[in-house]
């Protein structure tokens, strides 16, 4: 005759392979995760509802980490990674957003500490060399789901014959001229490479934008789409 576990003894049972469970769940948060893009900010490297992975510790860990990091962020920028290193110009990262700690957020790093950031007619440039760009002609924006927009794409390359694609509607739009400065220490110049529709280091915190990303917001590195409802060609595209 099958006996029947009581209630206590479930309890118990599920209570014992707590720890296990916690302990999985630990390691794989520390390990790897995964997002859907909410918006068209990175276009037409990521489009609306892809489901991204992101590599956890590519830049060390800090309390940004944590599933209650935005009430943990410290006081001083600097030493707040345990095993950090800086990222890779180009890279496309995933970080709290300094606008809004509570949500994540993706862009593409331009600008590493110490690095001179200018702007002039959407045209970036970077320690005094601006950044080539390749016209790879005429195609569209999804600016909302299943709205979309006329835009022209453009393949940039940034040191070390890194290349991505970005997608521009204007050539003098109101966040495509901007003085030179020079990236602070712990800081990094992110940006979309939809430049026209992303509110990222060129837009101040106070407007909702990125600003001047401090390293302890980096929660980690984008490598792939994991999966794509809208496009299933794009899934398993390695970033």
């Amino acid at each position: 005759m099958t006996r029947i576990p009581t209630l206590r003894q479930l309890t118990r049972d599920i209570l014992s392979c707590l720890p296990v469970l916690l302990g999985f769940l630990t390691i794989h948060s520390a390990l790897a995760a995964a997002y859907i893009v909410p918006s068209a900010s990175m276009e037409p490297t990521l489009r609306i509802g892809d489901q991204i992975g992101v590599i956890v510790p590519s830049y060390g860990l800090s309390t940004a980490n944590l599933p209650f990091g935005d009430a943990l962020k410290p006081s001083s920028e600097t030493n707040s990674r345990l095993f950090g290193h800086l990222p890779h110009r180009g890279d496309v990262v995933v970080f709290r957003a300094p606008a809004n700690l509570h949500q994540t957020w993706i862009k593409r790093v331009i600008g590493l500490p110490g690095d001179t950031v200018a702007l002039v007619h959407g045209r970036v440039i970077l320690n005094g060399t601006v950044l080539p760009w390749k016209d790879m002609g005429p195609t569209r924006e999804e600016s909302r789901k299943n709205v979309w927009r006329a835009a022209e794409r453009y393949e940039e390359t940034l040191p070390g014959n890194i290349h991505h694609d970005i997608l521009k509607m204007s050539q003098d739009g109101e966040l495509d001229n901007i003085a030179p400065f020079t990236v602070p220490a712990s800081h990094l110049f992110v940006m979309g490479d939809n430049r026209d529709n992303s509110a990222d280091s060129r837009v101040s915190v106070a407007d909702g934008g990125v600003g001047l990303l401090p390293v302890w917001n980096l929660q980690g590195q984008a490598r792939a789409v994991l999966w794509s409802w809208r496009d299933i060609g794009r899934t398993a595209l390695v970033l």
